[in-house]
């Protein structure tokens, strides 16, 4: 019996701090969430306020699509895990009360006996009736042993008393915070109804744009070819330095650290949302079509700076004809390339560091006044690397 009520203490206090602790990152992350949502309204606000609800405005309503999704299955999540330690709150109250009533039990016969025993033969009596003094002692003190026995059994059956309740408010507070999130989630889905109505609309509208956008994606290729092409030329003037004379012992531990800070690197901009992701993906409103990406797109809102996401040397700036300017910075073996900027603050040659700002990314007035700042890395062997996978996710 000890031992169940043992294991129902430990069982409680385990399901609360795992909860606890699993409850505080789902909640934390939801906020964070909401708050990108909030930033993307305001993405969305502006783009139908200039009525300029082109590719990237898609874009944007199916990254908030997205997020409403992710916001979605983290309230699934906190539901499951609030049902299972609900369950396991129940099976250890059960445990629990079992233990009380047989302490009870136990504990009112101890009682009985002690009183009847009392009636026939008191304790002074007991105590006096020793043969001889040491006995007499031994009496003494088996009798306080048997109080102090049952005082800690009354004691166990007040504090096991306390917990039972306590057990049962936290129930009680469960399933109205389960009560409260189901609501929340049903508001969550009427949105996400809503926004995935939007995004067919905004589709159907744009599907009758078919050459438009085709040539817009034309457009998109040509110019990430002209990156490739300059940071091809870069890399050939890079391996023709290498023969005359080694990698510097700066350059190698930048491109090191640069190495070592994978996924925790500082976003190219202050605030945005990713809105073109790397690699290859449906084209957003014609199936049939695909979008290879050799980077990503962040959209902020306003006038942005672009900054340099490490420390390293600027080695190119040059322009590309419909995209502005680009602006190429080494670290070590490792390239950051940061197209669509509009005025630019650095030369090649100079030396940035991590969250320097080099140059304002082009404000789009047919894009709603937002700015699209396109984001790679690479190595020098010319392997393109996925850019989410280097910044921070915060």
């Amino acid at each position: 019996m000890r031992f169940l009520l043992i294991i129902g203490f430990l069982l409680l206090m385990q399901i609360n701090v795992l909860v606890g602790q699993s409850k505080a990152e789902l909640e934390e992350k939801r906020k964070k969430t909401l708050e990108e949502i909030g930033y993307v309204d305001n993405l969305l606000k502006t783009t139908a306020k200039e009525k300029t609800e082109g590719m990237n405005a898609v874009k944007i309503i199916g990254r908030k699509v997205d997020l409403r999704e992710s916001v979605l299955k983290g309230l699934r999540e906190e539901i499951n895990l609030i049902s299972e330690r609900i369950g396991l709150n129940n099976l250890a109250i059960e445990m629990m009360e079992d233990d009380l009533v047989k302490l009870k039990s136990d504990y009112a016969k101890a009682v009985i006996n002690s009183y009847k025993s009392q009636k026939g033969n008191p304790e002074l009596i007991y105590i006096l009736s020793a043969k001889d003094f040491n006995q007499g002692y031994k009496r003494l003190k088996y009798l306080q042993q048997v109080t102090k026995f049952r005082r800690r059994e009354s004691e166990i059956i007040l504090e096991l008393k306390s917990q039972v309740e306590s057990s049962k408010n936290r129930l009680e507070t469960d399933l109205n915070r389960i009560s409260d999130l189901k609501t929340r989630q049903e508001q969550q889905k009427r949105l996400l109804e809503e926004e995935q109505e939007k995004k067919k609309e905004m589709v159907k509208s744009l599907s009758n744009k078919e050459r438009q956008l085709q040539k817009e994606l034309e457009e998109k290729k040509r110019i990430a070819r002209k990156i490739e092409n300059e940071i091809n030329r870069l890399i050939e003037e890079e391996k023709r330095k290498t023969v005359k004379s080694a990698t510097t012992p700066e350059q190698k531990l930048i491109g090191e650290s640069f190495a070592e800070n994978v996924g925790r690197l500082p976003w190219p901009v202050e605030k945005g949302v990713i809105t073109s992701h790397f690699g290859v993906h449906p084209h957003p409103v014609f199936k049939y079509l695909t979008e290879d990406n050799i980077g990503i797109e962040i959209t902020s809102s306003g006038r942005t700076k672009a900054r340099s996401v490490f420390q390293g040397e600027v080695a190119k700036v040059f322009a590309i004809s419909g995209a502005n300017m680009t602006v190429i910075i080494r670290h070590g073996k490792y390239l950051s390339v940061y197209a669509n900027i509009s005025y630019v603050r650095v030369k090649p040659g100079d030396k940035v560091m991590a969250k320097e700002e080099i140059g304002d990314i082009y404000l789009d007035p047919g894009n709603g006044n937002n700015s699209v700042l396109k984001f790679m890395i690479f190595e020098t062997n010319m392997k393109y690397l996925d850019p989410e996978n280097w910044i921070s996710k915060n």
